[in-house]
């Protein structure tokens, strides 16, 4: 466990949620801090510089990015420590979710910097509230690989999790992900497709991956834009479907040791063929081993 304590003579890091869309979505908050801080790092100078405006902030902005953002934390990090105050944004949403600032805030922990969050719009989070599938439980998988070979693994590590599943996506991906979406999980799943949250043109599109897919697939100026794709979990067995599936795993742990398999292997083969955690199986099998 780590504790950090703040350096009590540094500056201060405001880590600022600002709009996905909507410009109305900025807090005051937001806005007070933006304006009182020495300097703003932002993802993209560019697309913050109209937001700043928008504002009526005149500030000094400085690039942090996936590609600059070990040498700028070095910057940011002096600046901070000779007691200036400054403001992290990334181009929309909350920073460090699918976004730079991770490699900073871990560091100016370490060093002591205070970091203070100013919380408010995050994609995630909008695209839930309204999407009808449950939310007390959801798992956050950002942007799946963008070759399909690739996608498809990492689809079917998730094949039986419980929790929403909800991913980022972009348009030229979209019906390739929804395909692979249905190739693993059955076009009965349900899946609901927000895009271009709290825009003039902000839609949910919700119903079985194959209903969706059509719908995308011969709907393509509806291809456009930021999406958000949550997809209900697995439906969770009943004591007699996990039952009997124990049953099984343990037959198949019996024959592979007495075949003198290690246990690793055990575990694995067995995890492929049931899409049971690698983990637990091993432990399994070490009961067994240890009879």
């Amino acid at each position: 466990m780590n504790q950090y304590a703040n350096n009590p003579v540094s500056g201060t890091l405001y880590v600022i949620a600002t709009p996905i869309g909507n410009l109305s979505d900025i807090t005051r908050r937001a806005t007070e801090t933006l304006e009182k801080v020495d300097w703003v790092a932002a993802e993209d100078t560019r697309h913050s510089k109209p937001l700043l405006n928008s504002l009526g902030i005149n500030q000094t902005l400085l690039s942090l990015h996936e590609h600059n953002e070990a040498q700028r934390t070095e910057q940011l990090l002096e600046k901070l420590l000779n007691g200036e105050n400054g403001a992290l944004i990334s181009d929309a949403g909350t920073p460090l979710i699918n976004d730079p600032g991770y490699y900073l805030v871990k560091r100016l922990r370490k060093e002591g910097v205070n970091v203070v969050p100013i919380p408010g719009p995050s994609a995630v989070i909008t695209a839930l509230c309204a999407a009808g599938l449950p939310t007390d439980r959801f798992t956050y998988e950002g942007f799946l690989p963008a070759r399909s070979s690739k996608r498809l693994l990492a689809l079917e590590n998730l094949v039986k999790e419980t929790r929403t599943l909800v991913f980022y996506e972009s348009p030229h991906r979209l019906i390739d992900c929804l395909q692979d979406m249905q190739q693993t999980f059955g076009e009965q799943r349900e899946i609901v497709v927000a895009r271009e949250l709290t825009k003039k043109f902000e839609q949910f599109v919700s119903g079985s991956l194959l209903e969706v897919l059509t719908y995308f697939t011969e709907n393509s100026d509806k291809v456009r834009g930021e999406f958000v794709l949550m997809l209900a979990g697995a439906e969770l067995k009943n004591d007699e479907e996990s039952a009997a599936a124990m049953v099984e795993t343990d037959k198949m742990i019996q024959v592979m040791l007495k075949q003198s398999l290690p246990v690793k292997q055990i575990s694995e083969m067995i995890a492929e063929i049931t899409g049971e955690k690698k983990k637990a199986i091993y432990q399994r099998v070490l009961e067994f081993k240890a009879q």
